[in-house]
C-alpha cells in the first residue's frame, strides 16, 4: 500500500521560505506524478504545483499562477519530492497535502491522484 508522508511545515514570518518534503513508500514512485496541494480553512482544497516524469532522472514541472517564481517543486529521488516556498504571503497559509498519480501525466485536479498524504500546517504570519 503506497504511503506518503509530509513533513517542514511550520510559522513562519511574511517574506520568508520553508521547504517541504514528501516521502514516499509502499510503490515505484519514479515514473509517478507527484503533486502539491493546499487547503485553507473555508476553502477547496486547490492545486499548488505538480512534478511529472520525462525521462531517466529527468522531470518537469507546473504551478499555479499563485505561486510561480515563489515556489519550486522537486524531485531528490525516485520517493522524495520536495516544494521550496520563498517570499511567503499570509495567504499562503494552509495545510499542505502531497498527493501521487500512477500516470505519467500533469493534471492539476485532486480527482486524478490515488494517494495522500496527512498534511503539514504553514502558517505564515504578516
Amino acid at each position: 500500500q503506497a504511503q506518503l508522508v509530509e513533513s517542514g511545515g511550520g510559522l513562519v514570518q511574511a517574506g520568508g521560505s520553508l521547504r517541504l518534503s514528501c516521502a514516499a513508500s509502499g510503490g515505484t514512485f519514479s515514473r509517478y506524478t507527484m503533486g502539491w496541494f493546499r487547503q485553507a480553512p473555508g476553502k477547496e482544497r486547490e492545486f499548488v504545483a505538480t512534478t511529472k516524469w520525462r525521462s531517466l532522472n529527468s522531470y518537469d514541472a507546473d504551478y499555479a499562477d499563485s505561486v510561480k517564481g515563489r515556489f519550486s517543486i522537486s524531485r531528490g529521488n525516485a520517493d522524495t519530492v520536495y516544494l521550496q516556498m520563498r517570499s511567503l504571503k499570509p495567504e499562503d497559509t494552509a495545510v499542505y497535502y502531497c498527493a501521487a498519480d500512477p500516470s505519467p501525466v500533469y493534471s492539476v485536479h485532486a480527482r486524478d491522484y490515488d494517494y495522500w498524504g496527512q498534511g503539514t500546517q504553514v502558517t505564515v504570519s504578516s
